[in-house]
């Protein structure tokens, strides 16, 4: 029941033989006998794909949480980013990872600095990067202990001190300007419900009251459009799939998602650059023009699939997730998916899990699994095994009050539908923007909404 599209060599070939397609013709042989179902120590369904093996990824997950080899020392900086990949990969595996709320916030204290955000230790530089990685790690573990650990106002002033005249955000002080401050400064101004009024002290600051954390950022995001389509780090770079989903995930924050991304962006370009992202026989994403399969973009790449999805696709009631008739003006609707939910679905299964005593998952088949594929394979699995729904809807605001947030349904597959994974394989669902559990999001987003409420920020 296995496909030949994924079990023989690609039918177009370029003679030209170069470092790059040799590289690309061996990693083609290494996921073969997998995708083949010729590996003994898997357990395959009756579509040739094996089942998730949950308790060894587990195992790995919470071992990544605890005392790590010496020769970690070189990723100290990373502190922040092993406790969000470890946690969310734990989450959508189905772990309650409250327990883990304590240390959590006590590492978290320890790595916040006075002057604002976090750093990627104690008496680190705070970057913008690990201060994402803080606040999504507090909201996986929940709870007023870990919401509280964060300094608000400081984060604010921090936030503001990083906006630049131009639109985008410095990732830390004295830093590049990219799209990655874009989208975490967007996430971390929408979770944190942080005023958008900039401080005297800010760049971007003119005196003029209208301008604020969001001005101009859109108009940034779309200076990184390349001419193939893609996103590039930094307005004339070259395209990656990272950024793509920093520029989508960032104006989703900005405005609702129908309006803002066709506003700024081309679509259609877009979706051309990230659809040759996909490849035949592996199943899996490319992050660069001419680069081979990775499972972390599962992620960056097919995360990028359910934003422009739901954008194109008719609109659903917020309530019950009911589809209407109406479609997105001047862009066609979707009705099936626009990348090989089943090529992706069949790469991670069959390419990227670690069936030894190690566990975890990985970039492809030969490389050791890590916390940060683990995090990033599952979130692509996510996307593959679930549909968002986006609901058309004006009247909502985000948690600032200033820019619409429209409301998100995941659905699971349509019983109709032959799907590939097994019942018991599909994984927890996460949110299209903010990578994290619904549920999780609007959590932290209503503790700090209630509790402005009552002049909590002040």
């Amino acid at each position: 029941m296995i496909p030949d599209l994924f079990t023989q060599l690609p039918p177009v070939r370029d003679d030209l033989e170069t470092d790059t397609s040799e590289a690309q013709d061996e990693t083609v042989e290494a996921c073969l006998p997998f995708l083949a179902g010729q590996d003994d120590l898997f357990e395959y369904n009756e579509h040739g794909v094996p089942r998730i093996n949950r308790e060894k990824h587990i195992k790995f997950l919470h071992n990544s949480l605890g005392r790590l080899p010496g020769g970690f020392v070189a990723a100290d900086a990373s502190r922040p980013w092993f406790l969000y990949w470890s946690l969310s990969a734990l989450t959508m595996l189905g772990e309650d990872v409250s327990h883990y709320r304590e240390a959590v916030a006590e590492t978290a204290r320890g790595m916040q600095n006075d002057t604002g955000g976090f750093g990627g230790g104690g008496r680190q530089l705070s970057h913008m990067a690990t201060t994402y990685a803080v606040v999504l790690a507090l909201a996986l573990v929940g709870g007023e202990e870990a919401f509280e650990v964060i300094d608000r106002k400081a984060m604010w002033k921090w936030l503001c001190s990083l906006k630049q005249p131009d639109g985008g955000f410095q990732v830390c002080m004295g830093g590049e300007e990219d799209i990655r401050g874009a989208y975490c400064a967007a996430v971390i101004i929408s979770l944190l419900n942080l005023p958008l009024g900039l401080t005297p002290e800010s760049p971007a600051w003119t005196g003029d009251s209208s301008s604020n954390l969001f001005t101009g950022l859109a108009r940034y995001v779309r200076r990184c459009q390349t001419f193939e389509g893609g996103i590039s780090g930094q307005p004339d770079a070259e395209a990656h799939g990272a950024y793509a989903f920093c520029a989508l995930g960032c104006l989703a924050l900005l405005d609702n998602p129908r309006r803002i991304i066709p506003r700024y962006l081309n679509v259609p370009r877009l979706i051309s650059w990230l659809s040759s992202r996909q490849y035949a026989p592996e199943g899996g994403f490319s992050g660069r023009t001419n680069k081979l399969v990775d499972g972390c973009y599962s992620h960056w790449v097919g995360g990028c699939f359910p934003l422009i999805e739901a954008c194109l696709s008719p609109a659903a009631s917020a309530s019950a997730g009911q589809v209407d008739n109406s479609a997105r003006a001047g862009l066609p609707p979707v009705s099936e998916s626009l990348f090989s939910k089943e090529g992706l679905i069949r790469y991670i299964l069959c390419c990227c899990q670690d069936q030894t005593k190690r566990g975890g998952l990985r970039d492809k088949p030969g490389r050791l699994s890590d916390a940060y594929h683990s995090c990033y394979v599952l979130s692509g699995l996510s996307s593959a095994q679930n549909q968002w729904v986006l609901a058309d809807s004006d009247d909502d605001k985000s948690a600032t009050g200033t820019a619409a947030d429209p409301a998100w349904t995941v659905l699971p597959p349509l019983e109709e539908d032959v799907q590939i994974f097994d019942k018991r394989d599909r994984i927890r669902p996460i949110h299209p923007v903010y990578a994290i559990p619904d549920e999780n999001q609007r959590a932290i987003r209503s503790y700090f909404l209630e509790k402005d409420s009552e002049g909590g920020f002040l």
